[in-house]
């Protein structure tokens, strides 16, 4: 069996509303509703957090609190390559969504050589830059920081020096240059877009297989050929952002977004897709107890972590 580790990343720097750092929290008391014993399981690494700096105003317009996000960036990047290097396999609890950025960085600081590819099942495509970012947080932005993509064609925001100096530094973060390809991530679950997030997906090709798709397909087929279109791969990470669901159960989180995936269709994919040999990491974000009434999110969000899980170790 392989040895997995728990990260636990309560950073919500990024996130535009407060209390996704009381998500792992939230999970936990999930687990204890369902009697679970599932974290006495595994041993627990923790992520300092810079979240204090929230009780001061964002230093730039268009990448808030964005030295506080580089500064998590790294630490997530040292502490997932540290594992990777071990051997270990990371399931990773987070806050907000910008730290999959540093989770990319790490494993690909860990394994420079090997090819990476990431499925992300979520509303969003997260592919802004501070050049063409509608709001400035940048949990929108983490798949643009890996992949260097500036997106300057699409420029809507007259970007100060100091944050093109900052954003130059994160996308760094790891080894310079692109971490992984455009072309090598998948979408599952995005519906709420803006043009220049269009523009890249169109541009590169990126699949996305819309939630009408997962409904008439089936999750069996979905998974496979989320894994055909990343068979040139040698490692796969999976991001799984809780506003994937549908706001029936999605209330628990910062940016819902209607017509979502099921429960049962997210419990279901993610369990499939970790049967995959490649996979290397899987990560669950975004879960918010204090946009909620009696935890329902995070009992949905706990349903599918653990499932996911067991799937993993049944698997391996």
């Amino acid at each position: 069996m392989r040895k997995i580790r728990l990260v636990e990343v309560r950073s919500e720097l990024a996130a535009g509303t407060r209390g996704a750092s009381m998500g792992i929290d939230a999970l936990k008391i999930a687990s204890i509703k369902r009697h679970s014993n599932f974290f006495m399981r595994f041993e627990p690494v923790s992520v300092k957090d810079e979240n204090q700096l929230l009780f001061g105003e964002p230093q730039f317009k268009y990448a808030k609190y964005g030295e506080g996000v580089h500064t998590m960036l790294n630490r997530v990047c040292d502490t997932i390559a540290e594992l990777r290097k071990e051997h270990l396999f990371p399931i990773i609890l987070a806050g907000d969504h910008s730290t999959a950025a540093g989770t990319i960085c790490g494993i690909k600081q860990a394994d420079p050589n090997k090819r990476l590819g990431v499925v992300w099942i979520d509303a969003h495509a997260d592919f802004h830059s501070p050049y063409t970012t509608p709001s400035g947080n940048m949990h929108g932005m983490p798949l643009a920081m890996v992949t260097a993509m500036d997106n300057e064609a699409c420029e809507v925001n007259d970007v100060e020096e100091e944050t093109e100096a900052l954003w130059e530094r994160i996308k760094a973060i790891g080894g310079r240059g692109p971490k992984i390809s455009p072309k090598d991530i998948v979408f599952i679950g995005v519906r709420d877009t803006e043009a220049p997030e269009d523009h890249i997906i169109e541009e590169y090709g990126i699949r996305n297989f819309k939630t009408e798709e997962v409904h008439e397909r089936g999750v069996e087929a979905i998974a496979k050929e989320t894994m055909e279109v990343l068979k040139d791969c040698d490692q796969i990470y999976i991001s799984f952002d809780v506003d994937s669901l549908d706001t029936s159960i999605s209330t628990g989180t910062g940016t819902p977004v209607a017509n979502g995936l099921s429960k049962e269709e997210a419990f279901e994919l993610n369990k499939e897709l970790i049967k995959d040999k490649r996979v290397c990491c899987w990560e669950i974000v975004e879960v918010n107890p204090t946009l909620d009434t009696e935890n329902r999110m995070a009992e949905s969000a706990f349903d599918i972590l653990e499932a996911t899980t067991d799937s993993l170790i049944k698997n391996f």
